[in-house]
């Protein structure tokens, strides 16, 4: 079992939880953040900070590390700069983090690298498993991409498993943190037609899947990490009102969503009907395999 495990976007959404549960499983850990070592602690818990990836040149090295740094890909308009920075900030730390790993005294056992279901671009209504062939676009590039720069690792016997991860759910953050004012209003609604699926998974499930490539000597490869139960926008935004006990009848047309977000708007009116086929032939079980109830505990009703 891995016990000095390197993570690089440690402090965010899904990282910080990484972190207090490997902590809590007595890992070490050192998290990779340019934020103070107080600020990392206050969110990660007890870990060890380093600000710079070159401070870890020729360090003795670690057992295990966990890849989840990325710049938030619907955070900004997609112009050219926004791409070649969603770009940097996930393939060239990849190619970086691998390059350092290899000056280490000791190699690690596992790297487990964030992906995202974006990986086969736009599948309209298709069932999308791992073996699914990938539609070029830029989230399938920028995922191919950053995929690859984690396996040039693999030649030198490092265990690589890939995270394709759909739209994270949970309380204090994500995407949903941006769908909910509206809906508490009554104001929410389906994007576009609403029959494109949203690949949706509750954050416990992405910590535990994590944990589980981490720990798991036989796991290698890509994970679709996505729930069993993938819902269309209408299904999606129709549960969260449920939920909220509001109606959710002002949809957001298309030409609108294009208008305001130029070529972003893909995210939201494209989807892919993911299923985590890998993770189920392989025994991994999920805590929230249905809609209602991981929004329940999201919204915090």
């Amino acid at each position: 079992m891995e016990h000095r495990i390197l993570i690089t976007g440690g402090t965010g959404f899904i990282g910080k939880e990484v972190c207090r549960t490997l902590n809590d499983k007595g890992y070490q850990l050192t998290v990779l953040s340019r934020q103070p070592p107080d600020t990392v602690r206050s969110l990660c818990g007890r870990v060890d900070v380093v600000n710079q990836l070159d401070e870890l040149d020729g360090h003795s090295g670690f057992d295990g590390v966990i890849n989840l740094a990325g710049e938030g890909i619907a955070e900004k308009r997609w112009t050219e700069t926004r791409k070649k920075a969603l770009r940097s900030s996930r393939i060239d730390l990849t190619r970086e983090l691998v390059e350092i790993a290899l000056s280490w005294e000791k190699q690690p056992s596992v790297l487990v690298s964030g992906s995202a279901v974006g990986f086969y671009g736009d599948q309209g209504s298709e069932l999308v498993t791992e073996k699914t062939p990938p539609k070029d676009e830029f989230t399938h590039e920028l995922c191919r991409d950053w995929e690859q720069a984690a396996l040039n690792i693999e030649p030198e016997g490092v265990r690589v498993c890939l995270s394709r991860t759909g739209l994270v759910v949970g309380r204090g953050g994500g995407f949903l943190q941006r769908m909910l004012p509206p809906f508490k209003l009554g104001l929410g609604g389906r994007l576009g037609s609403g029959d494109q699926f949203m690949p949706w998974v509750h954050r416990a499930d992405v910590v535990r899947g994590l944990t589980w490539m981490l720990e798991t000597e036989t796991a290698r490869g890509a994970y679709n990490m996505v729930s069993p139960n993938p819902a269309t926008n209408r299904a999606f935004t129709e549960t969260l009102a449920d939920v909220l006990h509001r109606p959710a009848v002002f949809p957001a047309p298309a030409p609108a969503l294009k208008l305001a977000l130029g070529e972003m708007a893909s995210l939201l009116l494209t989807g892919q009907q993911a299923i985590p086929e890998r993770l189920k032939e392989e025994g991994f079980e999920f805590e929230y395999p249905d809609l209602k109830p991981a929004l329940e505990e999201s919204v915090g009703r």
